[in-house]
């Protein structure tokens, strides 16, 4: 029996295995207005308003916990803020 060889084997040709990729942790206003099937500017809209989990800011970035925002669609995306704009 013949052993195949495969021209890269060993080779760290880049991008990886994406099939054994963990989702991240922190997704952006995209991420999130698909989870929601809404557009970005609704999401900012919504977070801007106190009706989901606010944003973590890193530099000029948005970011959201994954696991907040799947907790508060479960939940019935009710207002995470108490009170409102007078």
């Amino acid at each position: 029996m013949q052993k195949q060889e495969n021209a890269t084997a060993g080779v760290n040709t880049g991008g990886g295995n994406q099939t054994t990729r963990e989702p991240s942790l922190l997704v952006d206003v995209q991420d999130v207005a698909a989870m929601l099937q809404c557009s970005a500017r609704h999401v900012y809209r919504l977070a801007d308003g106190g009706q989901m989990p606010r944003p973590f800011k890193i530099g000029a970035l948005c970011r959201w916990d994954r696991d907040a925002i799947q907790k508060w669609i479960v939940d019935g995306c009710k207002p995470v803020r108490k009170g409102g704009a007078a």
